[in-house]
């Protein structure tokens, strides 16, 4: 009976028994989350989001049930700029009044470096990517949601629990 009793504690999240975290240690890293989201968009999410059809800002919304705020910095806008021609909807679509501008100050324009540093600095952003390699990167900083596309809809990786991230 007594083994019974200390399931039971431990279903409903009694933390005297068992410490119980959320999945990216939401509080102890990242206390600037919250809606409205800032999602800082990279440039393959763009064009994947054209690929499958998606508007980028009610797909979020759609995704994180909440008011997004897509960002995009200048060295994203930089990389798109530089793919020419055969990406002027991507470009389009970059420059939408909805987006927020994020001016930078380093030097170079490499845009997965320049969003790993940002998501570093400020912890109140959610990287929005499809690229492994920078998915990769983003994984080893705690605190920081990866949104990405699959099955033709936006998904989030690593949201905390207490803020209704979507369970599929």
């Amino acid at each position: 009976m007594e083994e019974a009793s200390g399931d039971a504690s431990i279903a409903q999240g009694n933390s005297e028994d068992v410490p119980k975290y959320p999945s990216c240690l939401f509080f102890q890293y990242n206390t600037q989350l919250g809606p409205p989201y800032h999602i800082l968009v990279d440039t393959n999410f763009i064009n994947f989001s054209i690929k499958a059809k998606l508007d980028i800002v009610q797909s979020m919304m759609d995704c994180l049930y909440a008011k997004c705020i897509p960002c995009i910095t200048d060295c994203v806008m930089a990389e798109i700029e530089k793919l020419g021609m055969k990406y002027r909807v991507a470009l389009r679509i970059a420059k939408d009044p909805r987006f927020e501008r994020l001016p930078c100050t380093h030097k170079g324009t490499y845009a997965d470096d320049c969003l790993v540093q940002r998501v570093t600095q400020h912890k109140c952003y959610i990287l929005a990517t499809v690229d492994r390699d920078l998915k990769r990167r983003i994984r080893k900083i705690p605190g920081v949601p990866i949104m990405y596309i699959s099955n033709h809809r936006f998904n989030i990786e690593r949201m905390p629990d207490d803020y209704g991230a979507p369970r599929f």
